[in-house]
Parts: C-alpha cells; structure tokens; sequence
C-alpha cells in the first residue's frame, strides 16, 4: 500500500505564522507507525517559506518572487533537518527531492524522478518531496502543494493520496455554519463546486478550491483521495485504523 501525505502550511505553522514543531513531531510519529504497518509513504510537505521568514530579519524591501526565493532556500534548511532528526528518532532515513513542473511533462526528468523516488523507497527512504522554490518563478510554479501532491501520486502510482488541512473536509457551506453538513463520500464524476469557496489559506497558496480540483483529477485516475484535518490528533492512525471515529471526505476512486 503506496500512500502520498500532503502537509499544509496551515497545518504546519501556528497562528502567529512560526512552525509549529510540536505537531510536526506528532505527524512524524503517526508516519513512522504507518511505516511499521508496512505502507510505503511519500510526504509532500509545505512549511518552507514560513520557515524561512523567520530565520531572517530584512530591513529593506523585496518584491514577492525574491521574498519566495530568498525565505525558501533559507527555510527548506531548516524544514528538511527538523524532519530529519525527528525521524531519525525511528531509525528512518529521509531523503529531500525538490521538483518542478516541467519535471511532470512526459520525457527523460520525468522517468528520472520518477526513477530517484522509486530507489529510495525500495530501499526503506522516506522521500519529502518540495517545490523547488528558488528557481520555480511565475509560469514555472504548480498551483500550489495540493497539485504537486496530485502528480506526485500519479507518478508514483499511489493506491491513496491524504490531503491534510485544517479542516475536517467539504462541507455544504461554511465549515463554522451549524447548518453546514461534511460531505463524507464523493463519487466519481461528482461535481461538488457549489459547495467551494475560492479562498486561499492564510499561509499557503491553496485552499479547498485546489484540494477539491486535485482530488477531483487524481480520483479519475483511480486514486483514492482522503481530505483531512492535519490538527486531530492522531489523525494519519485513525484514518488507516478507525476511520468511523473520525471526520473527512473520501473521494471514492473511479
């Protein structure tokens, strides 16, 4: 069983935009335990401009692309060594691949990516798989993690993809509305976009817009696609485990 993990910025920062080590240690240990059930994990994993925002104090302006560059090469230092002394903790090897889009197009770095990550699994390394932000500019860059996270499983041929946010799921409206009701299964070919607002989240560049289009697309692939709230507590068990017990939206796969 091959799953994609996908952690949102908003799962992985707190309110005050820092990373939010805690919860990271908490899903590293639910990975691990994933890993000692036999499931082969590959984690997609946000959090690095965040990072890097506040490893560094600028006193003079930058526009948008080298606030990008700038935080994401200073914070993907520091994401992938936290991810790695947490894991070592379970004796997991990690490895750090960043990709690009064009690296998805059909060709030679596609079946060399596709080819790096394949090694790494079958000798028992976890890969994190990141945009490559320094050099992923306008017309180069994915959607967002959401998107990356859907070629990813693709690629790798995925048997589920898990979409963690901080929201449980989709809901017929707004997720505080009482009235809303979480949509708990999605059949395929299902159109659900009344239900989607646009918004981004406060410190990614998705939001359930681009979570309900991957899972859309990868769904008809045959994909199985798990849209959860990355802040339950344990969360990554209870799906695998007790997936009664806890609240998210299954995209049946086609």
């Amino acid at each position: 069983m091959r799953i994609v993990i996908k952690i949102g910025s908003n799962v992985l920062t707190r309110p005050d935009g820092k990373l939010d080590v805690t919860r990271m240690s908490a899903l590293v240990d639910q990975v691990a335990w994933l890993r000692q059930q036999g499931y082969e994990v590959i984690l997609v994993s946000s959090g690095a401009v965040a990072c890097g925002r506040r490893e560094l104090k600028v006193d003079h302006e930058l526009d948008s692309v080298e606030q990008r560059q700038l935080f994401s090469a200073l914070g993907q230092v520091k994401l992938i060594g936290l991810y790695y002394d947490l894991f070592r903790e379970f004796h997991i090897h990690v490895g750090q691949v960043l990709t690009m889009k064009e690296n998805f197009e059909p060709g030679e770095q596609f079946d060399n990516q596709r080819a790096c990550m394949s090694v790494m699994l079958k000798n028992g390394v976890l890969p994190i798989v990141n945009e490559n932000d320094t050099v992923c500019v306008t017309e180069l860059m994915f959607t967002d993690n959401d998107e990356l996270s859907g070629l990813i499983a693709q690629m790798m041929q995925a048997d589920t993809l898990i979409l963690l946010s901080n929201i449980d799921g989709i809901y017929t409206g707004h997720p505080d509305d009482p009235q809303s009701q979480l949509i708990r299964t999605v059949a395929p070919g299902t159109d659900l976009s009344q239900y989607i607002r646009t918004e981004k989240s406060a410190f990614g560049r998705g939001g359930m817009h681009s979570k309900y289009t991957t899972a859309s697309k990868v769904q008809a692939v045959g994909i199985r696609v798990i849209i959860a709230n990355g802040e339950r507590e344990n969360i990554l068990i209870d799906l695998m485990q007790h997936p009664e017990k806890v609240p998210f939206t299954n995209f049946q796969p086609q």
